[in-house]
């Protein structure tokens, strides 16, 4: 028998000592499928760890939110994308294309003395085109001369919730107010469900009081002017801007009228909230305007529009402004106008500024 020595083969002598041929054979061929196993082709063969169940649905359920996120996100998109490249019935007619000395964004704009019906500025005044929410003067009209009890109250129902644009509202179905709170909500901060409300309330319902509209357009000389419904949200409410001269002159002969759309906020209380409001025109805050009378409107077949009374340089003007393009502008082209009459009236305070070939509203 070898003594076992130290070195390198010290290792093998002891294997060969101990372990007789046909088991050193077992041993030989345990070690190579064990290494088989924890070889890398082993490996990349190997079954996928499992996973537990929770685990797993923890997984998916992120999976369907991550989906469900860049769906709605995607869609959010295109609904901007289709909302900013809509155009206007004026970009389509082309009257963005006509220039004008005081660079003024909206594509129609009359300014006239309120006293002398002379025409200051004037730019396509004869286009007819959708006024939006210009509508409501008119609906605002009729209520206040029906001299309607103004405690009645009014319940908002489904009848009032816009089916043509799917616009939100602050009044939710089954709100009561006053007939006097919603004809306030509707000339300062154009809410549509009040206007609704008020014309399907009217004495003889929804389709009595369009009839009105007309009829009270034409008998105000409102030739190019056709009302379909009393919000404005159709496109097919349409009107010029010497139509609305005449509209805005009457509707500041009345005191109501002239008070409520120059209310810079209002309170109303629904239920056991109080909803504050505010007016769709800024301006009514601008210590340097003094406004007696004015309705904002905006759809996107109209573009932004405004109309105002107001005093400028100690003369009592109406404004005009259809179809501008951006949030501001036509506030922008407001003040525009202002300047430039204030202006003329500084540099010569006997002569008042016009147009070239200015006329009257007829």
């Amino acid at each position: 028998m070898e003594i076992p020595v130290p070195g390198k083969n010290m290792t093998k002598i002891i294997y060969k000592s101990f372990f007789g041929k046909k088991t050193r054979s077992l041993i030989c061929l345990l070690s190579l499928l064990s290494w088989l196993a924890w070889s890398p082709a082993a490996m990349a063969v190997s079954p996928k760890p499992q996973v537990s169940k929770t685990k797993k649905a923890a997984l998916v359920s992120k999976r369907r939110v991550s989906k469900s996120f860049a769906t709605n996100k995607h869609k959010h998109a295109a609904k901007i994308q289709a909302f900013v490249v809509k155009p206007s019935f004026g970009q389509i007619a082309g009257l963005h294309a006509s220039q004008d000395n005081l660079n003024l964004k909206s594509s129609v704009a009359l300014v006239v003395d309120q006293e002398t019906n002379e025409i200051l500025f004037s730019k396509n005044d004869k286009a007819v085109l959708p006024i939006a929410s210009l509508t409501k003067l008119m609906t605002g009209l009729l209520v206040s001369e029906a001299n309607l009890p103004a405690d009645d109250k009014i319940t908002i129902t489904q009848e009032d919730v816009d089916t043509e644009k799917g616009s939100s509202s602050r009044l939710r179905v089954g709100t009561e107010l006053s007939r006097g709170e919603l004809l306030h909500l509707a000339l300062m901060s154009s809410e549509n469900r009040a206007a609704h409300a008020l014309a399907r309330t009217y004495p003889g319902g929804l389709t009595t009081f369009i009839d009105l509209m007309n009829k009270k357009a034409k008998l105000l000389g409102m030739k190019d002017t056709h009302y379909v419904e009393p919000t404005g949200l159709s496109s097919q409410n349409q009107s010029s801007a010497r139509d609305l001269v005449k509209l805005v002159d009457t509707a500041h002969q009345v005191p109501l009228l002239r008070e409520l759309t120059t209310s810079p906020g209002y309170q109303v209380e629904v239920g056991s909230r109080m909803l504050q409001f505010n007016n769709t025109n800024r301006l009514v805050k601008n210590p340097t305007w003094d406004i007696g009378l004015q309705k904002t409107g905006y759809i996107s077949e109209a573009g932004r529009c405004l109309v105002m009374q107001a005093k400028v340089a100690g003369r009592q003007l109406i404004m005009v402004f259809l179809d501008s393009a951006g949030t501001l502008t036509r506030l922008a082209d407001a003040e525009r106008v202002r300047h430039w009459v204030e202006a003329a009236a500084t540099v010569s305070p006997g002569l008042h500024p016009t147009v070239a070939g200015a006329s009257k509203v007829m």
